[in-house]
């Protein structure tokens, strides 16, 4: 098969297309053949710190939806041709970027009919990150503000409608030829980050960091008692009078199948900005990491 690797830490060239043979599953594991592969930023900060997975050689990318290809010893969720979206073995390495991949069963669900494999392959670590935020993690309700950055980006397009459904009401940024996208993922709000006061946004219940340098700038949005939640890090000597918390997403078969379920209720759409082949990884990473995509980037074998 033919798989992504990197033998260097560096720029989206050291990314490299090889073939290698099929891993097979352990036992409590599945092969799934890929279809579609999310692109999500910390694909790209991995390639260029090592991150969670340390010292290349490595492959990136966690996020995948395909079709089961065989199972190990002991799996009773899927069978053979069973249609499958996960984020298997996040944050250790899964080696996503590939014609195949094993993981956990239980790191894996039944994709939606709602969606196709490009669309399912976008959903599942970004929509596991938002789902983990406002329901697990905040546990956001009915009227409560609550605030995203990048709203219309991978995490943020999924978080503002996974708010919605919850009954927030929603404040989001992007730039102003997006706001009619993120109005229509309905954001009740939608401000321009370069050209809006952000400052007067105030009482904010729930807000979310997406990078460590928001943070002192979202605490001072939040009222006494409001919860800041930050994907990367939290200095936790910046947040006062409210509460700061660090999540990392985690690989959760309850939680893909409550996003499937919202898919197939027609609540929750994933937005492809766009498709590259498997072999033009590199550049969907110089895309990601120009901060302009709307909604998810996706690699198909």
């Amino acid at each position: 098969m033919r798989k992504i690797t990197q033998d260097v830490l560096g720029d989206a060239s050291v990314l490299k297309l090889v073939e290698v043979d099929v891993p097979v599953p352990g036992p409590t594991e599945i092969l799934v053949e890929v279809h579609g592969i999310g692109v999500n930023p910390v694909d790209w900060k991995v390639r260029t710190s090592g991150g969670v997975l340390g010292t290349p050689p490595f492959t990136v990318g966690w996020e995948v939806s395909g079709i089961v290809a065989a199972t190990g010893a002991g799996v009773t969720r899927f069978a053979v041709g069973d249609e499958v979206f996960g984020m298997p073995k996040f944050p250790r390495e899964a080696a996503a970027y590939a014609e195949f991949v094993t993981g956990p069963a239980r790191h894996f669900a039944r994709k939606p009919d709602g969606l196709t494999h490009v669309e399912a392959g976008g959903l599942a670590l970004a929509g596991l990150t938002a789902w983990q935020v406002l329901v697990e993690t905040a546990a956001v309700l009915p009227g409560q503000r609550v605030f995203i950055p990048a709203a219309a980006g991978g995490v943020g397009h999924l978080a503002v409608q996974v708010a919605k459904i919850r009954g927030a009401h929603v404040i989001g940024t992007a730039s102003a030829p997006k706001h009619e996208f993120v109005r229509g993922l309905g954001a009740d709000e939608v401000l321009d980050y370069r050209t809006d006061d952000l400052s007067a946004v105030k009482d904010i219940d729930v807000a979310v960091a997406t990078v460590a340098g928001q943070i002192p700038d979202l605490a001072r949005m939040l009222r006494p008692g409001g919860l800041l939640v930050a994907l990367n890090s939290v200095d936790t000597q910046a947040v006062t009078d409210v509460e700061g918390v660090f999540l990392l997403a985690e690989p959760d078969r309850a939680g893909l199948e409550a996003l499937a379920a919202l898919v197939l209720e027609g609540r929750l759409r994933v937005h492809v900005d766009r498709v590259f082949p498997l072999s033009q990884a590199a550049e969907a990473h110089r895309v990601g990491e120009a901060g302009r995509t709307t909604g998810k980037l996706v690699l198909t074998p």
